[in-house]
């Protein structure tokens, strides 16, 4: 699971343009935490997370690398090794392709199996699907 949630952080290091800090809602619309613009991450209780890096670097609330994210998608794990893609889409992938998640253009946050995990309305697609999948979502 660790694999798959750093694919999908990944997708906010490839997002663009400044974000002002908003909010990340559960299935049943309840805030879950929120994504600023400076990348930061942030739960409920507005803890600190993790954060963004605008040179792809990935970090944890520790600002422990974690990840890192290829100019081209390639999602490479802090060993350097290739574990997944992100497209644009919204669609992130494993190394072998099979889908991990999904961010709608509505904001809608869905797992694999094409379930309703979450919102991130008026959240860049790809910033939503990292911050949702790495940091919020719960199994």
């Amino acid at each position: 699971m660790k694999r798959a949630l750093l694919i999908l952080i990944a997708l906010a290091t490839l997002s663009v343009g400044a974000l002002s800090a908003q909010t990340v809602r559960n299935a049943n619309n309840a805030a879950i935490g929120k994504i600023e613009k400076n990348g930061s991450v942030r739960n409920a209780s507005n803890a600190l997370i993790g954060k963004f890096e605008s040179d792809g670097d990935v970090r944890n609330a520790s600002n422990a690398l974690i990840g890192k994210i290829d100019s081209n998608g390639t999602i490479r794990n802090k060993n350097n090794a290739v574990i997944g893609k992100v497209e644009s889409n919204g669609r992130v992938a494993n190394a072998s392709n099979a889908t991990l998640g999904k961010v709608e253009s509505n904001g809608d946050v869905r797992n694999a199996s094409n379930s309703l995990i979450g919102k991130a309305p008026g959240i860049n697609r790809r910033r939503a699907a990292a911050a949702f999948f790495f940091f919020f979502f719960k199994q």
